[in-house]
């Protein structure tokens, strides 16, 4: 999943200060600033053409690349025969597994995104702010991006991550000839499985407070 992003880092900071004065509201902008941060990426449901919404409580986020992290499907026999403990010290569970385009099985993000402001890219065009919400006393998570960008304007759209779930679910049945994925095709289907599939936004910075 790990991603070039020198490319997209000199188009982030006009973008993001445009976002930052409708976000704040003029003169109070300047009380916040963008922080660069490692890359991490966000495991997003819903419209892919909002530009808000209230989901954000089953969005998810790894704050550090999963990809080279990951295990290849040859070697889960490895993997459960290790007690689930993956070379990378996450832990695999057999029942709830993710799955990336190259046929890679990740650890989990953490959910729910922790509530801040993420600046986020597909990689394209568009950079945005990501305004994610604490939860409500229903548990309801807000978000927004900023200058009108939807979900689709800020999706690694190379990037996949696929959630295979079910009491009879096993790597093992994975079809490994669609690997590499290409662009907007949906990730495999594995027998036994129920699948999620979850678009995927690059974070490149933080927006925070002086």
């Amino acid at each position: 999943m790990a991603t070039n992003i020198s490319r997209i880092w000199a188009q982030v900071m006009s973008v993001a200060l445009c976002a930052l004065l409708v976000l704040a509201g003029g003169p109070a902008a300047a009380e916040t600033r963008q922080v660069r941060v490692d890359t991490q990426y966000i495991a997003a449901l819903g419209d892919k053409m909002a530009t808000a919404g209230e989901d954000a409580a089953d969005w998810g986020l790894w704050a550090v690349d999963p990809g080279p992290r990951g295990v290849k499907i040859r070697k889960v026999p490895e993997l459960v025969a290790n007690g689930g403990k993956a070379p990378a010290g996450w832990q695999f569970d057999g029942k709830a597994w993710w799955l990336e385009e190259h046929g890679l099985i990740m650890e989990a993000p953490v959910f729910p995104v922790p509530a801040g402001q993420y600046v986020v890219t597909g990689g394209r065009e568009v950079t945005s702010v990501l305004t994610v919400q604490e939860p409500d006393a229903a548990g309801k998570q807000a978000w927004s991006l900023a200058d009108g960008a939807t979900l689709y304007d800020v999706t690694h759209l190379r990037c996949r991550a696929a959630l295979y779930t079910g009491q009879a679910c096993s790597p093992d049945k994975t079809p490994t000839d669609v690997f590499p994925m290409r662009e907007g095709i949906a990730m495999p289907e594995v027998e036994g499985c129920d699948k999620q599939d979850y678009q995927v936004l690059i974070v490149i910075g933080m927006m925070v407070e002086d």
